[in-house]
């Protein structure tokens, strides 16, 4: 999968690779987008950031990426 996932594609995905599965944001197919998903993090809204940050760090730890972001990490409680 490249960086970018097209419409077709993003319709395709399980609710389970998404962050946000309710609402079918940050998508995580792949350690690219987990990278993606860290970076764009500050766009999330206040209330939903720490399901967020675990999502994301289940799927950095599915994907062997390390997350740095002290945001995220705090987030998540770690």
């Amino acid at each position: 999968m490249s960086d970018k996932i097209n419409t077709e594609e993003r319709r395709e995905l399980p609710d389970s690779v998404f962050g946000l599965p309710e609402r079918r944001e940050y998508p995580m197919p792949d350690a690219a987008h987990v990278r993606a998903a860290e970076a764009y993090f500050r766009y999330c809204p206040e209330e939903l950031k720490p399901k967020l940050a675990r999502a994301i760090l289940e799927k950095a730890g599915e994907y062997g990426v390390d997350i740095e972001s002290p945001t995220v990490l705090g987030y998540a409680g770690k």
